[in-house]
């Protein structure tokens, strides 16, 4: 029987990762990771770090290009549907030609393979095709807004209050109800300009737990809201991508 590891990495740093992420990386035969081209060779690199910081035994490593997404659909969940089918299609690929029998593969995530990632449902996806059969676990890892908050020396929620997880795309939509703290991911388009000077405070990083991390914070005003978008805009400009997220905290 194939066996497979969906591995949590943690945020960028490779002091991340769990020493069941370790354990667990020694036992591997063939690691899989999607090429995001050369813009996001950064990307492949770190995880060839880790690799060579934690694996004492002999390993392949098989690199596949990503599939293409459309970034500007007119239908998204259509468009990311049809991404998520054409990375199982690579996945069950690369399990059938890359994964004998009897031998063990891992796919390295970035944070944690819970939050905000598809590793897991193109897992269950490829199982459902009925094309091969294999086992996996999840191992998790120090996710983005763990990281975020360590950084910044404070903490996920305020005393007795609620958080909220969600999207750049649905923040759009308004300030969640009930809720004084809120994680944004997927982020594209900065909308936190879009609650400047309604009394919040924003923790904001990028490439947390990487060499490039930059962090800024403070009363979500219209000058900070400016600076970091500039800042972000020059940090994209000048890797290539970016990865970021924040915290909105309305003080109770």
């Amino acid at each position: 029987m194939r066996k497979l590891y969906a591995i949590g990495i943690g945020a960028g740093d490779p002091e991340h990762l769990t020493v069941q992420a370790i354990d667990r990386l020694n036992r591997v035969d063939v690691f899989f990771v999607l090429d995001k081209g050369a813009e996001k060779a950064d990307l492949v690199r770190l995880r060839q770090e880790i690799l060579d910081r934690f694996v004492t035994r002999p390993y392949r490593m098989v690199l596949v290009a990503d599939p293409p997404r459309d970034r500007t659909p007119d239908d998204y969940r259509a468009a990311v549907a049809d991404w998520h089918a054409a990375r199982a299609a690579v996945y069950e690929r690369l399990i059938l030609s890359e994964l004998p029998d009897g031998s063990t593969g891992a796919f390295l995530v970035w944070g944690d393979p819970s939050l905000y990632d598809s590793t897991i449902a193109l897992i269950e996806a490829v199982l459902a095709r009925g094309n091969v059969e294999f086992e996996y676990e999840v191992i998790p890892g120090i996710s983005s807004i763990s990281a975020l908050v360590a950084r910044h020396r404070t903490t996920m929620n305020q005393i007795g209050r609620s958080v909220q997880l969600t999207t750049g795309r649905r923040l759009a939509s308004g300030w969640p109800s009930g809720v004084d703290d809120v994680f944004v991911l997927l982020d594209a388009h900065t909308t936190f300009d879009r609650f400047a000077s309604e009394g919040l405070h924003i923790y904001w990083g990028a490439y947390v737990g990487t060499p490039d991390e930059i962090l800024l914070s403070g009363p979500l005003t219209p000058a900070l809201a400016t600076q970091i978008r500039s800042v972000r805009a020059e940090a994209r400009e000048r890797h290539g991508w970016i990865m970021d997220t924040y915290l909105l905290r309305r003080p109770a």
